[in-house]
């Protein structure tokens, strides 16, 4: 699809840099990103967001171009985007409807399809007219059909409500048993690891490295979507569990982070967050803060946190371990398509689990080395 991508710049931030993530968010989604056009604000308009001059001039690059679509950098109202395509007579999505859409496209689990199911729906609950009338061929009775004056719009809106309290059901179920299995994880005393980190930082790329797994990894945004977690056997450390989760991406639409916190739970309950930081990008500092606003927000902010910088492959950074003024580990230098400070990583894995030992584990294995200690058997070994 033919799509012309809009920015309006109102005075923060890095736009060029988010002008070209809105880029490869289009391209992730199918799309071919063939005009852009920019533009200067103090604040958004009210009625048509970009004003009357802006969007006269994206509809002469629309025409220009031949284009399908208009993709807006911004999030916009229900009424801003039917006032948007009545006048631009093309389809118009801002970059909330467009995440949504590659989630849609990407999720793999049934978990993965259902909360991507709810947050479209909650997104959309405010933007129907007659977007839902397809579900009318599912009705078995006068209930479906609406009562006397129920008008289509209304019928619609029930339905909505109506499946997502369908799926709340069922993304509970899938919660509980995340419950269970933490629980089962927690009884054996082993280090819980969860990669987070902006998304094409490299994660499942690093996960696969780590655990030998086979996680897909592509280099393109939202290559994975679902939570993969597997068991690691570090030589002094034992059994370490290794999670892989979702990645984040600047102003992540708040549906989203609600539907995944059912899988991002997997991050509140580690041990250790390893935030994955591409090396190589110019962003990357204001990546990590992208990170660590969604991490905020659900609650795992207080996690104690490694940062790994990868793709130093890409970068001028050389396999490395940095540790802050109280001798714990900071930051680790990798690159997990090379392998290079794979191995520190894991040294660094082993460190942190005997640091993340309950108390009277590490008291019962410094009492079994004294006794050793004294045994006449074990002296000069």
């Amino acid at each position: 699809m033919r799509a012309i991508i809009v920015g309006i710049y109102f005075g923060k931030g890095d736009f060029e840099a988010s002008m070209e993530e809105l880029h490869l968010l289009v391209q992730s989604d199918g799309g071919q990103v063939v005009g852009a056009v920019t533009g200067t604000r103090k604040t958004p308009d009210a009625s048509l967001f970009a004003g009357t001059g802006k969007v006269e001039e994206i509809k002469l690059e629309v025409q220009a171009q031949n284009a399908e679509i208009v993709v807006f950098n911004h999030s916009l109202s229900p009424a801003q985007q039917r006032n948007l395509e009545a006048k631009l007579e093309v389809q118009v999505m801002d970059r909330t409807g467009l995440i949504l859409d590659i989630f849609a496209k990407r999720a793999q689990s049934h978990e993965g399809k259902l909360q991507v199911e709810m947050a479209s729906l909650e997104y959309h609950q405010s933007r129907l007219v007659g977007l839902w009338t397809h579900l009318e061929r599912q009705r078995g009775g006068t209930d479906m059909r609406g009562g006397m004056g129920e008008s289509q719009l209304e019928i619609d809106k029930r339905l909505v409500r109506e499946r997502m309290v369908l799926l709340k059901a069922q993304l509970a179920k899938f919660q509980k048993q995340h419950h269970t299995q933490r629980t089962a994880r927690a009884k054996s005393n082993t280090l819980n690891v969860s990669l987070v980190g902006y998304t094409n930082a490299g994660k499942s790329t690093l996960f696969n490295s780590l655990t030998s797994a086979r996680t897909y990894a592509a280099d393109q945004l939202f290559a994975t979507l679902d939570t993969t977690t597997r068991k690691v056997y570090a030589e002094g450390a034992g059994q370490i569990v290794v999670s892989d989760t979702v990645g984040f991406v600047r102003d992540l639409p708040h549906q989203l982070v609600a539907a995944f916190r059912a899988t991002l739970e997997e991050t509140i309950h580690a041990d250790v967050l390893f935030h994955v930081v591409d090396a190589a990008s110019s962003v990357r500092l204001d990546q990590i803060d992208e990170v660590n606003k969604v991490l905020k927000e659900i609650s795992a902010d207080k996690i104690h946190q490694v940062l790994i910088w990868n793709k130093i492959d890409l970068s001028a950074h050389e396999p490395a371990i940095e540790r802050d003024a109280q001798g714990h580990i900071a930051r680790i230098f990798v690159s997990a398509k090379t392998g290079a400070g794979m191995d520190l990583l894991r040294e660094a894995l082993v460190e942190l689990a005997t640091e993340h030992k309950p108390d009277w584990q590490k008291q019962q294995e410094q009492q079994q080395k004294d006794e050793w200690a004294e045994d006449p058997r074990f002296r000069g070994i």
